[in-house]
């Protein structure tokens, strides 16, 4: 090999690392600052998201707090960006905690939340729910359970599926929450088998700053929780109904 096709052979590898090194600096902005991909491994959503969904959550138009990167950030609040409506679906990090949890913004800063009797309360005016239907839910550890559906309509007209067991459940009676000023109170779709802002000690108020993003849409389905990279899998198990699809139908 002549001087000259080595010389020619390190540069195309040199210009190769300098497009894989582009490439990946591009999908390291790209998840941080707009999109980022996050699956669901509980129940705590279902039926609006499934264990086994693959989504992505929107960075950007919340703006940006201190878990919005792919390492926490010693700073409080958020910077650009608005604030989430009520019936926004949130990947948030709870203050005790340090995985990530979705769930539902149900109470904005100074709502007064409370549960009796299964019934949601928003400063003190019961929200209206029809029941539309009855399934089963399979929770991460294989146990169904019937269920009831109905169809949930927040003060500010958004409108969703939850799924109840009873209505008297752990979480069905409870007393009055105060949502503090620049927090927000969030509530799982699977109102009987979600640890979330009810519970104080697991989850309590959810502070601005640790919202992370507001999902958007499925791109992948699978049961069981099986990996994705399994592709002889796919077949059998792959929920092709769900694919691509907003997560707000």
């Amino acid at each position: 090999m002549s001087k000259a096709e080595k010389k020619a052979g390190r540069s195309e590898l040199r210009d190769t690392v300098v497009v894989i090194i582009e490439a990946l600096v591009i999908a390291l902005l790209f998840r941080t600052f707009i999109y980022q991909p996050f699956s669901i491994p509980t129940a705590s959503m279902q039926s609006t998201m499934m264990i086994g969904d693959y989504f992505v959550a929107d960075k950007f138009v919340w703006g940006y707090g201190a878990y919005s990167f792919p390492f926490p950030l010693p700073f409080s609040g958020r910077i650009f960006g608005r604030e989430p409506n009520r019936g926004d679906i949130a990947v948030f990090r709870p203050v005790p905690q340090t995985d990530d949890y979705i769930k539902r913004v149900i109470g904005m800063p100074g709502d007064k939340i409370q549960m009796k009797q299964g019934r949601l309360y928003i400063n003190g005016t019961i929200v209206p729910r029809e029941k539309i239907g009855e399934s089963t839910d399979t929770d991460s550890y294989n146990q169904t359970v019937p269920v009831i559906l109905y169809k949930e309509t927040l003060p500010n007209g958004v409108s969703h599926t939850i799924q109840e067991i009873s209505d008297d459940g752990p979480l069905d009676n409870t007393g009055v929450y105060d949502v503090p000023p620049g927090h927000y109170f969030m509530m799982g779709d699977n109102r009987d088998r979600s640890a979330d802002s009810r519970v104080l000690e697991q989850v309590g108020y959810v502070p601005a700053g640790n919202l992370e993003g507001k999902a958007e849409f499925r791109f992948f389905s699978i049961k069981d929780n099986l990996p994705p990279w399994q592709l002889w899998q796919w077949p059998a198990n792959v929920r092709w109904d769900r694919m691509f699809q907003s997560v707000y139908q």
